[in-house]
């Protein structure tokens, strides 16, 4: 008896030991620092894997030429991540019953003035295929920049009015990516939830977060300020015109912080998360207001990494948000310069500075963790 009671222990102990989950590899610090490019992108970077970061740290200076460094903390302009919280609020609005994406925009903006209003639907604007009028088709001003973005918040030549002006092409006819699909995705969220975007993002993300960096231009104090072939970014723009476009800010943790939050379903149903990151072949793997996509890593096997991607990019402040779902990680870089954009590259061609952190960070064994 003793003998047998000794066994069904020794079997209960394996089996024990043999569900106990297996902790990945450790980070490969020294490759992913190896991986960064201090000149050509300085800025921060930071990994997490689950509710951890396991590597985070500086790269380079703040000015070209300077010795002060970068410091972690820092609040960032989230420039076009602006849109993938944007979504998120959308598609909040959509779990509450409120918002219909395939509702014409007119149900929610009876009074839009755009044309095909009455066929332009919330979904078409978070994939940039509305046919509403594109920024870079407004005057040029200042710098070359739009004077879109220049003018006062309150003129017609920018904002909601402008976004509803006239346009050559039709709902669907082309993905045709810009700030004004968001414009007026923002107004839609204001009109469904009888609130201004602020007090929607300070309500449903910064707050029940405990995001306390987080907010919407304009800011009284400044952000990270950038710079474009060695000199300081134009000021001919404000960051309040990108409205929920690209109008966020706030540090790399609180992005952290969102990041998880919308991976662990604290702020979307799965159902509504898994409809937000359905990538779409015909519009270059666009999903609603971020890119998701699958592709493998350089020198890492033939498994495809899951990859949800939101860029960042307004004058000489650049940064990519790139959560790896099934991985349960997440990779958060940030540059004030703007040669930056270029220099982290494209996953899927396995080239640039995203790609080789994420094999550095992910590849240890041979194949994605």
């Amino acid at each position: 008896m003793k003998m047998l009671l000794g066994y069904a222990a020794l079997i209960l102990g394996a089996a024990s030991a043999a569900a106990q989950p297996v902790a990945p590899p450790a980070i490969d610090t020294a490759s992913v620092t190896a991986a960064l490019n201090p000149e050509k992108a300085p800025g921060t970077i930071l990994i997490a894997r689950g509710d951890t970061i396991v590597f985070e740290s500086t790269v380079g200076t703040i000015a070209p030429g300077g010795d002060a460094p970068h410091e972690l903390g820092q609040v960032w302009r989230w420039a076009s991540v602006s849109k993938q919280v944007t979504a998120t609020i959308a598609k909040q609005e959509v779990a509450a019953g409120r918002l219909d994406l395939d509702a014409p925009i007119t149900r929610y903006l009876p009074d839009s003035k755009a044309p095909y209003a009455n066929r332009i639907t919330s979904r078409m604007l978070m994939q940039h295929v509305s046919g509403l009028p594109r920024t870079e088709e407004a005057p040029v001003g200042r710098d070359d920049w739009s004077t879109f973005y220049s003018v006062d918040l309150g003129d017609p030549a920018t904002g909601r009015t402008w976004c509803e002006g006239p346009t050559k092409r039709e709902p669907l006819s082309e993905f045709f990516y810009g700030d004004c699909d968001f414009i007026m995705m923002t107004a839609v969220i204001e009109a469904t939830s009888g609130k201004p975007y602020a007090d929607l993002i300070a309500e449903r993300i910064a707050q029940p977060l405990g995001l306390t960096s987080v907010g919407v231009f304009p800011r009284a104090e400044p952000t990270v300020a950038g710079f474009a072939e060695g000199k300081p970014e134009s000021t001919a723009f404000r960051l309040e015109n990108f409205g929920g476009a690209g109008a966020l800010y706030g540090t790399t943790r609180d992005l952290l912080a969102f990041d998880r939050a919308l991976m662990t379903g604290k702020l979307l149903p799965e159902a509504e998360r898994a409809q937000m990151w359905d990538g779409k072949p015909e519009y270059g793997m666009a999903a609603l207001g971020q890119w998701s996509f699958s592709s493998p890593l350089k020198n890492c096997g033939d498994t495809s990494v899951r990859i949800v991607e939101r860029r960042g990019f307004i004058g000489g402040v650049v940064l990519r948000n790139i959560i790896m779902p099934d991985l349960d990680m997440v990779i958060i870089m940030t540059s004030n310069r703007a040669e930056a954009d270029a220099a982290f590259g494209e996953i899927w061609q396995q080239a640039g500075i995203s790609h080789d952190v994420m094999r550095a960070a992910l590849c240890t064994t041979g194949t994605p963790l």
